[in-house]
């Protein structure tokens, strides 16, 4: 696992996101091929076949993400492209989205119990950041008392990822300093806690009042919020970290920290009120 992370970080110059989803997945197939006493390199068609047929009933984006790390590992770094090159990214139909209500969003904050899950929700819902951005914070990457995020490198490697500068709220910086207060660590990071914890918040939330909401949820329902409320769709999109598309949004659009700030404001995007 080390030299294929150094593999990708240095021959495919892929982001930090990139290479951790990458590895996220195949820590399952090393896992698969540990049962079956195999290193990869002696894997057949047919025990790949088998371990994606256990991702059958998962989203197709679940399956496109294990199938890409798949087929890197086995094309590009162990050199057999012959192993998965039958194998075919699923198809992806448009759907929908449906996301909660801010009632929804308020139900699901009074189940919290600490400071600390409070501000990571309102963190998540009222900045657009992805699950693993938020996590990969440090504390000098957030100007609290102006509510800014300006993370540090965060786009030196990424192509279509990125996160130039993003706001969050009066509600969350309350939150925030309350955390920041009582918190008794030396860890450099905002929030010093795993994937696993995170998913055990939103996990506990789910089941007291049976509405999925979680970091993905919390920015789609961020992106809805910010277009009702009149913010254009590009600006939306940067302080989401999505790279701009049309001429306009990409070289005629002032897309400084202090512009994106007054915007933000200007929409007085809450949760709890």
């Amino acid at each position: 696992m080390p030299r294929f992370r150094e593999f990708c970080e240095i021959d495919r110059q892929s982001a930090n996101r990139t290479i951790a989803d990458y590895c996220e997945h195949l820590v399952k197939l090393g896992r698969f091929l540990e049962s079956l006493d195999k290193h990869p390199i002696q894997a057949t068609t047919q025990d790949l076949r088998t371990f994606l047929s256990k991702y059958q009933d998962k989203s197709p984006s679940t399956r496109a993400n294990i199938l890409k790390a798949l087929k890197i590992f086995y094309r590009a770094f162990l050199k057999r492209p012959q192993l998965v090159e039958s194998f075919k990214f699923p198809k992806r139909t448009y759907t929908p989205r449906f996301v909660p209500s801010k009632e929804d969003l308020q139900r699901s904050f009074c189940e919290l119990t600490n400071d600390r899950d409070r501000a990571v929700f309102l963190m998540y819902a009222t900045s657009g950041l992805r699950k693993s951005e938020l996590l990969g914070l440090n504390l000098d990457d957030i100007d609290l008392e102006n509510r800014l995020i300006i993370p540090k490198n965060a786009h030196t490697t990424g192509t279509t990822k990125n996160t130039w500068a993003t706001c969050f709220n009066v509600e969350a910086q309350t939150y925030l300093k309350r955390y920041l207060a009582e918190r008794q660590t030396e860890d450099k990071r905002l929030f010093p806690i795993s994937q696993t914890t995170l998913r055990r918040i939103f996990r506990g939330t789910r089941k007291k009042i049976g509405i999925d909401i979680r970091p993905q949820v919390l920015r789609e329902w961020f992106c809805c919020q910010l277009g009702e409320l009149g913010v254009p769709d590009r600006y939306v999109d940067a302080l989401c970290g999505r790279v701009p598309k049309s001429v306009l949004a990409r070289h005629y659009t002032d897309y400084a920290p202090r512009k994106l700030k007054t915007i933000y404001d200007k929409a007085n995007l809450t949760v709890l009120s």
